[in-house]
């Protein structure tokens, strides 16, 4: 049997995933800000962490914004990722982020398309 050709998920489709996640989980956020403002600031972190990861870790392997796009998240060898992974893949997006972006930018110039929030939790974007 032959292997399929791997398409990863590109900037402007990761991108527009992001902004579906996003709008998906802005409307809780602002929830828990009024009605717990002193502790709605934790509770949002764990929140879209839990989102996140729960999603990318499950059997789906996307967000609903992935999902939407087209798009799964997979580990290097095209299997599904653990729940550890896709947290440390969420986690490191702080990272991605606090590097003025070049985190995220670093797709740009991958063979796999891979931020540098994939590439230390050992995953990939594909095409579904």
């Amino acid at each position: 049997m032959l292997d399929e050709p791997v398409f990863y998920g590109g900037m402007g489709e990761r991108f527009a995933a992001i902004l579906i996640d996003g709008l998906i989980l802005l409307v809780p956020s602002l929830l828990v800000r009024f009605l717990l403002p002193v502790g709605g600031s934790v509770i949002n972190i764990v929140m879209t962490w839990l989102y996140a990861a729960l999603l990318e870790s499950g059997e789906g392997q996307a967000t609903v914004g992935k999902r939407a796009m087209g798009l799964k998240v997979t580990d290097v060898d095209g299997s599904q990722v653990s729940f550890a992974q896709a947290s440390g893949r969420h986690f490191g997006k702080c990272i991605s982020t606090l590097l003025l972006l070049i985190g995220y930018l670093m797709m740009l110039w991958s063979d796999r398309k891979q931020t540098l929030h994939d590439q230390m939790a050992g995953c990939v974007v594909v095409k579904v």
